[in-house]
């Protein structure tokens, strides 16, 4: 990941420059208005457009331009940045605009998922227009700071002409030319914040249930959950590599460990609907004679085909 050069902060504004692409941001929510006070704050000559027009208010004073529609923003832009709710509204905001479209580049950092980021890919290429798709990792304050990053899929060749612009934003990574690529990173890394966020709510409950407070729970576990993450990657090379061999920590002894806190689970009167699933993996890969092989053998019993 590349790091970032230093920046202007968002109440600081460039006068604009000639020699820098112009920009416009459509959707201007929280992470919308951060987008635009970035560029903006480094000189680009920045058009924006919101349903709700006075969510511009701040960024005109500060030198952007209002635009009425959301075809005059992408008229008056090289580079078109699309924040808004989900790919729909997206869809229902450009439509109207495909004509405005041609030989600019279209940056949506919309959420979603993959099919629908490649047919908004699709339709741009029929406007002939340039796409990019990203996935923002980012609360809005920190964009533009070395604490964001932002995944990339879709036109080499269009992240590289804008690179300069898109580190403006967070660190940039390219993850391939299948525009719903950076969609499908967006759904494997969430996944794994998310399942972080189930073990974090199992092990307040179970806390909560001895009346420890979540705070102190929090304390221990935040270092311990930090330490466990360091077995990631060589689970990943296991993983890549389908050597599930071990003389450590096995399937048939992390079932036992595990059968045994989902025990003493319920006997605090506390459900275990969050880890059971994860327990029910080994169990399959330990009765297709698997027990002493690696935990992440585990992988094998959610890869499709089964």
């Amino acid at each position: 990941m590349n790091t970032s050069p230093a920046r202007t902060t968002p109440e600081q504004t460039t006068p604009n420059r000639a020699d820098l692409p112009s920009v416009a941001v459509i959707g201007l929510g929280n992470l919308g208005r951060a987008l635009a006070s970035a560029y903006l704050g480094h000189g680009h000559r920045t058009t924006v457009w919101n349903r709700s027009p006075e969510k511009a208010d701040d960024l005109v004073t500060r030198g952007a331009t209002r635009a009425a529609t959301a075809a005059e923003a992408i008229a008056a832009a090289d580079l078109v940045t699309v924040c808004v709710l989900d790919y729909d509204n997206a869809r229902e905001v450009l439509t109207p605009a495909a004509g405005a479209l041609r030989g600019r580049t279209l940056l949506n950092l919309t959420s979603g998922t993959p099919e629908p980021a490649r047919e908004l890919a699709a339709w741009a290429a029929d406007q002939g227009a340039g796409y990019l798709d990203g996935a923002v990792y980012a609360v809005p304050q920190t964009i533009g700071t070395p604490d964001a990053f932002v995944l990339y899929s879709g036109s080499p060749a269009v992240f590289a002409a804008y690179r300069e612009q898109l580190d403006l934003l967070g660190a940039p990574t390219f993850v391939g030319a299948d525009p719903g690529l950076a969609s499908l990173y967006d759904i494997s890394l969430l996944s794994g914040m998310y399942g972080m966020f189930a073990g974090f709510f199992q092990s307040v409950a179970v806390a909560d249930s001895a009346r420890i407070k979540a705070t102190d729970i929090t304390g221990l576990l935040v270092p311990w959950l930090n330490a466990a993450a360091a077995a990631l990657p060589g689970f990943a090379a296991e993983i890549d590599s389908g050597d599930y061999a071990t003389e450590m920590s096995n399937l048939d002894i992390n079932a036992v460990g595990l059968a045994n806190m989902l025990t003493a689970t319920r006997a605090q009167g506390i459900g275990v609907d969050l880890l059971t699933p994860l327990q029910t993996l080994f169990e399959t890969q330990i009765a297709e004679g698997h027990g002493a092989q690696s935990l992440a053998r585990a992988i094998e019993s959610l890869r499709p085909g089964r």
